[in-house]
């Protein structure tokens, strides 16, 4: 999450809460199929990938959507570029020893981390929500039509997140405002998962692009100066990280990727079975 303005002591425990809080929705997925529907737990998918292309996007288009929101940012004039680094520079000034590290240094390790490591760590959390989502109440809805379920999956798990919202996290200056932004957010996400989940049959896919966007998400913003209205623009969140979302989600459609087309008995369609289908 970005944009709080919490301490950073604070902040630091606020961020540990809500990434465990991310398996709430795991949990009540396998004590659902589990204990009370009675269902082995291979219905959602844990022990299926599927093709093995998808996860090359899931893995690197978080980044390419991050860099296309820093354009937009500065193109539309919300943000500008911050070439001194000064957000780095000022918290480094406060730390012991912090003077003798340059800045462009600090931001070329976050960069390379977001792009290497923080993606496939961040899993260990993701894969929670993408259980409850995509694993256990997309294949519920689809019955309604792949776009009914994929869109009100995307405002219900947007929704799930308004009580963070309303404590200033992503949109800091617009916290009530933010609750109905973080919808458009995650059902424009949840187009791109639910396509990586479709086309694997696995809660996989769409949890490494879970991982890869909450690493690469506010990459934009290290480039940008402090004054910055995360509503507008520098996070994928932002009214800026829309544009490429729905560059992509038009893509999609337009080369007939969305809707996918389902292979005969091999998709869940009530969320009973679990497998692959076409691309």
């Amino acid at each position: 999450f970005l944009g709080s303005k919490l301490p950073q002591a604070e902040q630091a425990i606020t961020t540990v809460f809500f990434a465990l809080a991310m398996w709430g929705p795991g949990i009540a997925a396998v004590v659902v199929t589990k204990v009370i529907a009675g269902r082995p737990l291979g219905d959602l998918g844990l022990g299926r990938l599927g093709p093995r292309r998808f996860y090359l996007w899931a893995w690197l288009l978080p980044p390419l959507l991050a860099v296309t929101t820093g354009a937009v940012t500065l193109l539309f004039g919300f943000g500008k570029f911050d070439p001194g680094f000064s957000a780095i520079r000022e918290a480094l000034a406060q730390a012991p020893g912090g003077n003798a590290i340059p800045p462009a240094a600090v931001v070329g390790l976050q960069v390379l981390l977001a792009l290497t490591l923080a993606p496939f760590f961040n899993v260990l959390f993701a894969l929670g929500e993408e259980l409850g989502w995509r694993a256990f109440l997309l294949p519920r809805l689809l019955p309604l039509g792949q776009w009914k379920a994929i869109v009100l999956t995307g405002l219900i798990w947007g929704l799930w997140h308004a009580p963070a919202i309303l404590q200033g996290l992503n949109y800091p200056e617009h916290p009530v405002a933010g609750v109905g932004m973080m919808m458009v957010f995650t059902t424009l996400l949840s187009v791109i998962f639910s396509w990586l989940y479709l086309n694997t049959g696995s809660p996989w896919a769409p949890a490494l692009a879970h991982g890869s966007v909450n690493a690469s998400a506010g990459l934009a913003v290290l480039f940008l100066r402090p004054d910055l209205d995360l509503a507008l623009g520098g996070t994928l969140a932002s009214v800026s990280g829309w544009v490429g979302m729905t560059l992509f989600v038009g893509w999609l459609v337009v080369t007939r990727r969305l809707p996918v087309r389902v292979g005969r008995g091999t998709t869940p369609r009530s969320g009973s079975e679990a497998g692959e289908v076409e691309g």
